[in-house]
């Protein structure tokens, strides 16, 4: 049995064509936004700005990724090194990183 587990009301549910998805956020787009500013984050730049303000820094070790790194703890921030592959479990890490600063939005 295939599908996708849906979590609606309260109720957990199989759901074996995902098409038959109606209102629900599965296949939709997602953007990660700078609260404070409402800002989609459009490019590596644009995300790097934002962390550097929160006192994130980039770290060039790995060619192959882009990451960050904040000196107060110990999180990392890895990202692929080409932004069309970023993707909503990257965006989930940044805002459980940075608790109030950003959050994922459906496009």
């Amino acid at each position: 049995m295939s599908g996708v587990w849906v979590f609606k009301n309260g109720v957990v549910r199989l759901i074996e064509n995902p098409g038959d998805c109606q209102g629900s956020s599965i296949g939709r787009q997602k953007v990660l936004v700078h609260v404070s500013s409402n800002e989609i984050i459009t490019s590596y730049a644009v995300l790097e700005r934002k962390l550097s303000l929160l006192g994130w820094e980039r770290y060039y070790d790995d060619l192959e990724l882009v990451q960050f790194h904040k000196r107060s703890t110990v999180h990392l921030i890895s990202l692929p090194k080409d932004f069309s592959k970023f993707k909503s479990m990257h965006m989930y890490d940044i805002v459980v990183k940075n608790r109030n600063e950003f959050e994922v939005r459906d496009t």
